[in-house]
């Protein structure tokens, strides 16, 4: 199922691309292509040739990511063609209105530089995470893996969809930051080249330059509830997984330059991807699309705190 997903996606990319005669950084592509073939055949390898559902999992889950998120930036380009109308002054009202103050808050962070280390460093651990948990994850029961990577590609989806038919850049976008600077993963400098993207269109398109450009509803916001739930019941990280990306759900808003809403969105977002790949799941072991062979490991999910 994931790999019908990362064709039907890859599809509609190419087709999209040849019909609309976008540049295109093949090279990039092609390289990325290659790695992700051997990796797909390394995780083919170690489900037949020689059963390892681990390690077979672990190598397709970091196929599969490598892939996806490449298809799934490049239809986000493509969509900066056909976007609808930019709401970001409509949100940085909403935040105004339940009481968030984003210039207030990026002057506080400023006088607070230690905590604003913190929210860097946070923010920033999101894709290590991610790549981070495929592991552990494949450890304690290979068939979370491909759950979570159903999950991860869902939520991206809706939160793509949204995108295309309102986008926004953030609070970054709208309030430019004219003290002298603090440290931030992104700036208004990034802002600007995303509002710039969206009136000059996607340019060259390449996994070397490519910015993630959705603000609402936030999908580091949802990454990292996703994070959460899928490391719930391993013990041994259970609570640093949780108190980690809820410092990086606070940290979204200064270091991500999104507004609160954006990351208030991120929850529906998450429950909804959770909820469906629960169901797929459910239905494909039903119709025999999967066995249940997969027994969770002992020594990480039963660890002691």
């Amino acid at each position: 199922m994931l790999l019908t997903l990362l064709a039907a996606l890859g599809v509609v990319d190419g087709l999209w691309m040849t019909l609309g005669r976008f540049r295109l950084d093949g090279g990039a592509f092609l390289l990325l292509g290659l790695l992700s073939a051997l990796l797909f055949l390394g995780a083919y390898f170690y489900r037949t040739a020689r059963p390892d559902p681990r390690l077979s999992a672990m190598l397709f889950g970091a196929a599969f990511l490598c892939v996806f998120s490449c298809e799934a930036s490049a239809l986000n380009y493509l969509l900066l063609t056909s976007a609808g109308t930019r709401i970001d002054s409509s949100l940085a009202s909403l935040d105004r209105a339940i009481g968030f103050d984003w210039p207030a808050v990026m002057r506080w962070m400023k006088d607070h530089p230690r905590l604003n280390a913190v929210a860097f460093v946070a923010y920033s651990s999101m894709l290590p995470q991610v790549a981070l948990s495929a592991i552990v994850l494949a450890k304690i029961e290979p068939d979370r893996v491909y759950r979570a990577c159903m999950a991860l590609a869902l939520s991206a989806l809706v939160c793509i969809a949204i995108w295309g038919f309102a986008p926004s850049f953030g609070a970054f976008s709208v309030y430019p930051l004219t003290d002298p600077p603090i440290d931030l993963a992104l700036d208004s400098a990034y802002a600007n080249d995303l509002v710039r993207l969206l009136h000059e269109g996607p340019g060259l398109i390449s996994p070397r330059s490519a910015r993630g450009l959705i603000g609402f509803p936030s999908y580091h916001a949802t990454m990292a509830l996703l994070a959460i739930w899928y490391l719930r019941d391993v013990k041994i990280l259970r609570w640093p997984v949780l108190v980690l990306n809820l410092a990086v759900l606070f940290a979204t808003p200064v270091q991500g330059g999104h507004h609160v809403v954006d990351v208030l969105a991120s929850f529906p977002v998450a429950a909804l991807a959770v909820f469906v790949t629960a169901r797929i799941a459910k239905i494909a072991k039903i119709t025999g699309m999967v066995n249940n062979s997969s027994k969770p490991a002992e020594s990480l999910a039963a660890a002691a705190p």
